[in-house]
């Protein structure tokens, strides 16, 4: 059977793609078996800068701009009716970031936004997704030449909801793409940011945080395709893991075609267990099919709570609990700052240390 024909079937989660998945736990979002509601939930949370629209167009008028191998991102584009799309003119600079929120509906439902950068733009969105939901969806975004993007993704999930995305950009010449994926709250989270050049000079800073708790899996799969020469990426994504059952999987596929000499490539992952029973898995990749390249490496580690840390700070009289939220924290500050929102930072903090809580830690 070809590889097109398998992404229109229900996976039985032997394939390699899908062997860390829950599929149980999806709420039928990859089982073509199960209907699905079709729903725009995705709109605007303030007043839109001037330059900036958005729309809900069909389906049919927006075709995607990439091929996809994913079972539930083919699902959404043969199944939503409608699909949103934010457009940020030529030429701007946007200062303020721009706020998107999620409102789900009671059933499993299906969601495609399309995003694109005009040429030389620079602008921050920020996707803020809460409450409860069990969403599949596909976020395409396309930076034309020398423009700019921040794309702050964040999951805040109540603790029952389930989400499986794609967010797949598309990076023209020079431009440079920024993307920070958060990922705290809910049942069961699967997000697949994938990255691909369309010219020289293009780079993709890919961000992440994630924690995990009590029977929770929270899982990213991230792709990085270099294709044309002279691109660059950077991949660093952190996770922290508390209580029985708690269940992490990073996969970083960073592939290096023939023709794209001059590429500049490195992606980590970091784990930090902090009780027993947690599990986290961790899998980088580099394919590389040119020498001629600027540099290519990847790195990944799984450690406990450094106990050393805890006791520097309880020698100085910091109580105990206070000293693991400290070093909790410190773990994560080099992602989470780079955000430059201190309403967001904080709140993302606060949920963290609210996870911990209840969780006993």
């Amino acid at each position: 059977m070809n590889q097109l024909a398998t992404n229109y079937l229900t996976p039985s989660g032997r394939e390699e793609a899908w062997r860390f998945t829950p599929l149980k736990k999806l709420a039928g979002l990859h089982d073509l078996n199960v209907s699905l509601s079709d729903n725009i939930s995705i709109s605007a949370k303030n007043d839109l800068p001037k330059g900036v629209k958005i729309t809900n167009i069909d389906t049919s008028d927006l075709p995607p701009a990439y091929v996809a191998s994913d079972i539930v991102t083919n699902r959404v584009r043969r199944e939503v009716a409608k699909s949103t799309l934010l457009t940020i003119s030529d030429d701007l600079e946007i200062v303020e970031p721009i706020f998107l929120k999620r409102k789900c509906g009671v059933s499993a439902e299906l969601s495609r936004v399309v995003i694109q950068v005009g040429v030389n733009s620079r602008a921050t969105l920020v996707i803020e997704n809460n409450g409860l939901g069990k969403l599949g969806e596909e976020i395409e975004v396309t930076l034309a030449a020398g423009s700019s993007l921040n794309f702050i993704s964040l999951q805040e999930w109540d603790l029952n909801s389930v989400h499986v995305a794609q967010h797949h950009a598309i990076i023209g010449k020079d431009a440079q793409f920024n993307s920070y994926v958060v990922s705290i709250g809910g049942s069961t989270i699967r997000i697949s940011p994938t990255v691909e050049y369309t010219g020289t000079g293009a780079s993709a800073e890919m961000n992440g945080v994630y924690f995990a708790t009590d029977e929770q899996h929270i899982e990213h799969r991230i792709h990085v395709n270099h294709g044309i020469p002279n691109t660059k990426s950077r991949v660093n994504y952190k996770g922290a893991l508390a209580g029985k059952g708690a269940h992490t999987v990073w996969i970083g596929d960073v592939y290096i075609n023939k023709s794209a000499e001059g590429t500049d490539t490195y992606e980590l992952n970091r784990n930090l267990l902090l009780t027993d029973g947690a599990r986290a898995d961790s899998v980088p990749n580099l394919e590389i099919e040119t020498g001629e390249i600027v540099g290519a490496g990847h790195a990944s580690t799984t450690g406990r709570f450094d106990d050393e840390q805890l006791f520097y700070l309880q020698s100085r009289g910091i109580p105990a609990d206070i000293a693991r939220r400290l070093v909790i924290r410190g773990f994560f500050a080099e992602i989470i700052n780079k955000l430059k929102n201190e309403e967001i930072e904080e709140r993302l903090m606060a949920r963290i240390e609210s996870e911990l809580s209840r969780v006993g830690e």
